[in-house]
């Protein structure tokens, strides 16, 4: 080992500190943007495109990437189940393709990767790269729910879709907030984060439990925080789903047409 190979004058120039997030966006010698995050005894390094730590899976830029290419590549029998969500897999072709096992490390390296770039845009409030990387990992659960046949291995991935769906909706919201539609967008945001944690909830017949999970319980206080600060009213949506429970039906047909026009693509 060289000199150059001791990172002594790195851990000595930036402390660590254990009661919070220690996390930095830096330039290289080589002009490229890295993250690091400093841990007790290290510094972790991650690109921000991409797979965090720089490997290209077979060539691909994420192993989620190489999966829907192998998936394409066992022909019309193994058809790929894009974005399943919580939908019934089990209602898909039976001959569908399925995950090797070997590829099983790397997916769940992947997904560990993607928290921690995910924790880190949180803390530097880079929201849009937030909701980016969050969306990745939702995929990557969609694609092993629907292509593995190891139903533990998918629950161990499974049991955190709340967590990361929660990260989404707030840095969604958080950026919405820089949108033309400022607040009344971000409440919105959070109202639909909260649908498809709902949903979750549903599928997996816990719905009893929804009000008292802790992340929902957030969330909630986040858009009522939001709307007394930006003294915000109930959303052009929510008064569109007043109406049509209250079954005022014209004044429901109006705000459709107001919400018709607004830009599409305008929520992330």
């Amino acid at each position: 080992m060289s000199k150059d190979d001791n990172i002594d004058h790195l851990l000595r120039s930036w402390d660590f500190d254990p009661f919070s997030l220690n996390v930095r966006k830096i330039k290289g010698a080589d002009g490229r943007e890295v993250l690091q995050m400093r841990i007790d005894m290290g510094v972790m390094q991650m690109e921000v495109c991409n797979r965090p730590d720089g490997a290209r899976p077979e060539g691909f830029a994420t192993m989620l990437d190489l999966l829907k290419s192998k998936s394409l590549a066992a022909g019309p029998d193994a058809p790929l189940i894009e974005a399943v969500g919580l939908t019934d897999v089990e209602s898909a072709d039976s001959d569908r393709f399925l995950i090797a096992e070997d590829d099983c490390l790397e997916i769940d390296r992947e997904f560990v990767q993607f928290y921690h770039r995910r924790i880190c845009w949180l803390h530097l409030h880079d929201y849009v790269n937030a909701v980016r990387d969050a969306d990745h990992t939702l995929a990557l659960m969609d694609f092993c729910r629907a292509h593995s046949n190891d139903e533990q291995w998918t629950v161990s991935h499974e049991q955190y879709r709340p967590f990361v769906l929660f990260h989404r909706t707030q840095a969604a919201a958080l950026a919405a907030l820089e949108t033309s539609d400022g607040a009344e967008a971000s409440i919105q945001v959070i109202n639909d984060g909260l649908t498809r944690m709902r949903d979750i909830y549903v599928h997996y017949d816990v719905e009893e439990h929804f009000e008292e999970e802790e992340l929902v319980k957030r969330l909630k206080e986040m858009r009522e925080d939001m709307r007394e600060k930006y003294s915000v009213g109930r959303t052009l949506e929510e008064r569109l789903g007043d109406a049509v429970e209250a079954e005022q039906y014209e004044l429901a047909a109006q705000l459709r047409d107001e919400l018709a026009k607004r830009a599409p693509g305008r929520r992330l």
